[in-house]
């Protein structure tokens, strides 16, 4: 079993720099949709069996031309939005990003108890998101085919470190993840996941 984790294409809040995190959030710009059909025309060859996006708009509108290219539904999955950043919502000052900044470190440090002001703690977003992913390898796994997840960048780097030991904080915190980049997962029997792809770079062990 193979999982794609794919961040959602362009959208209006990456094109004013703020952060955006409150659902249904804004939707995907012309260039955004763009990136969605060639999404769809990059991962249209793979044996994919379920194509699975966040409850956000930006989510649902990139993965859907991939889904009609397969002629299946986009089924929303609860637990991969992205990271809760509370008082700061709607910012994209140099304070609020500085703080994201300096909050989201601690979390690669391990230091989970610590709280986005007013947002969600390390402890949380990783409760969330393990749990969804897991579902999927049990609903999935011992099948030679392949998942889509669309998540959010910010998600997917902590998630893809939290659910597979090869992926180390240097890694996951080498800049932001570009819209439409895909983490590669693959399932092993003890229910965990090996990374072997990181946005077009292959990862060893």
């Amino acid at each position: 079993m193979r999982l794609y984790l794919v961040r959602h294409a362009q959208s209006e809040a990456n094109v004013r720099k703020i952060l955006d995190t409150a659902l249904p959030g804004p939707p995907l710009t012309d260039l955004g949709r763009q990136q969605a059909h060639d999404l769809a025309t990059r991962l249209g060859e793979e044996p994919i069996a379920a194509v699975y996006a966040s409850h956000a708009t930006r989510a649902q509108q990139t993965a859907r031309p991939l889904a009609d290219a397969l002629s299946r539904a986009v089924t929303p999955l609860p637990g991969v939005h992205e990271v809760s950043v509370g008082d700061l919502e709607g910012r994209g000052d140099q304070e609020a990003l500085e703080l994201y900044g300096k909050v989201v470190r601690q979390w690669l440090d391990g230091r989970l108890d610590v709280p986005l002001p007013g947002g969600e703690t390390g402890d949380d977003v990783r409760k969330r998101y393990v749990a969804a992913i897991s579902g999927l390898h049990s609903r999935h796994y011992g099948r030679d085919e392949a998942v889509v997840v669309v998540s959010h960048g910010g998600a997917i780097r902590f998630g893809a470190e939290w659910l597979a030991g090869n992926v180390t904080s240097d890694i996951a915190d080498n800049g932001l993840l570009p819209n439409t980049a895909v983490v590669r997962l693959d399932a092993d029997a003890s229910g965990g996941w090996r990374c072997s792809e990181w946005a077009g770079i292959a990862v060893g062990n």
